[in-house]
């Protein structure tokens, strides 16, 4: 078995326990986050993804932000609850997305050989919204990653990353079962 073979069961092991803490709402799920982003980090650095290698060190990093900003709402119910995204931060959060992928989008196609520019820097971007929102249990967050895990099973089947892509297809599938879910808890929560 070759290293990518190894980094992508140990990704989509460490992928399948963070879905399943994510839809969970469980704070264990930062801790999978930074052990997954060390692990995919490898392994897109050795695939060319480089955009998605470089995005693995802000998902270290938003594990730690993350697990810091729960551990302190869990102590005050209403704050530590999951909610929608507030309609005065959707277009912040579009024009973020926005300048984030043109700025990844060019330092792609004029410092790298990146073969996959546009689709890279697009998830990327979203990727960076998608954590944010997480880490502050927006319902909403659940609809980008399902942008992004569909733009990835594309992007790493044409990569020949097979066992990550079709991670990524179960991620569409959870993401959808994981918006459903916190969308209910929401409404659970702002009726008690």
């Amino acid at each position: 078995m070759d290293w990518s073979s190894i980094l992508q069961i140990v990704g989509t092991t460490l992928g399948l326990i963070y879905l399943w803490l994510e839809y969970k709402a469980n704070i264990w799920v930062w801790v999978v986050s930074a052990l997954m982003a060390i692990t995919h980090g490898t392994l897109y650095l050795n695939s060319g993804i480089y955009a998605d290698a470089a995005m693995q060190l802000y998902y270290l990093l938003a594990a730690i932000y993350g697990l810091v900003v729960w551990k302190r709402n869990s102590k005050d119910e209403k704050s530590g609850s999951i909610k929608h995204t507030p309609v005065r931060w959707i277009l912040p959060l579009v024009a973020v997305y926005a300048v984030l992928h043109v700025v990844i989008y060019f330092v792609l196609t004029q410092f790298t050989d990146s073969s996959v520019p546009f689709l890279d820097s697009m998830s990327t971007a979203l990727c960076v919204v998608a954590t944010w929102m997480l880490s502050r249990k927006l319902v909403e967050q659940w609809l980008v990653w399902l942008v992004v895990d569909m733009i990835s099973v594309g992007l790493y089947f044409y990569k020949g990353i097979p066992l990550t892509a079709l991670l990524y297809t179960l991620y569409c599938v959870l993401a959808v079962a994981g918006y459903m879910r916190w969308r209910r808890e929401c409404r659970r929560v702002m009726a008690g």
